[in-house]
């Protein structure tokens, strides 16, 4: 009995631990668990878990997707993908995603790189621009027209 308290109790330890360093979805914290503890203590672990709130996928993909728009601008689309790839349910991923705007999280980033661009010439800016979004997981059409907006904003006279 005191073995299974013990065990239980550093297994909590750890998951706590886990959890301090940035918000986890419960399949992330599964996972560490499960390299070290045995299912049953790491369901256990789960379970109080998300009793305490400590543990909520809802929150979870709320708080990464809303990281992620101010932060590091992305596509909705690689958002959602790492939403899944962090095990948040598929439904609840493209929930989180739907009330993104690509359009001006794609501005957003365009604008910090393009920042870093200034004294590039047009054929240089818009190649560095484009790969830059494109690599955020943005579309063509997208990547098109911020490329073009933010050229104009800066005063460029065009292609």
């Amino acid at each position: 009995m005191m073995d299974e308290e013990k065990t239980l109790e550093r297994a909590t330890s750890l998951a706590l631990r886990y959890l301090s360093y940035r918000p986890r979805s419960e399949f992330e914290v599964m996972g560490r668990l499960r390299r070290r503890y045995n299912e049953q203590v790491a369901e256990s672990v789960i379970e109080w878990l998300k009793e305490q709130g400590l543990v909520d996928d809802r929150a979870f993909a709320i708080a990464w997707s809303q990281s992620r728009a101010s932060h590091r601008p992305r596509s909705a689309a690689l958002i959602r993908r790492e939403l899944l790839e962090k095990g948040v349910a598929k439904e609840m991923a493209q929930a989180t995603v739907d009330t993104l705007d690509d359009e001006e999280s794609a501005y957003n980033a365009g604008l910090l790189r393009a920042n870093s661009l200034a004294d590039a010439d047009y054929t240089t800016f818009r190649r560095r621009l484009w790969g830059y979004l494109q690599r955020r997981g943005f579309s063509q059409s997208i990547v098109r027209r911020t490329v073009g907006r933010l050229w104009e904003e800066r005063g460029g006279a065009g292609d």
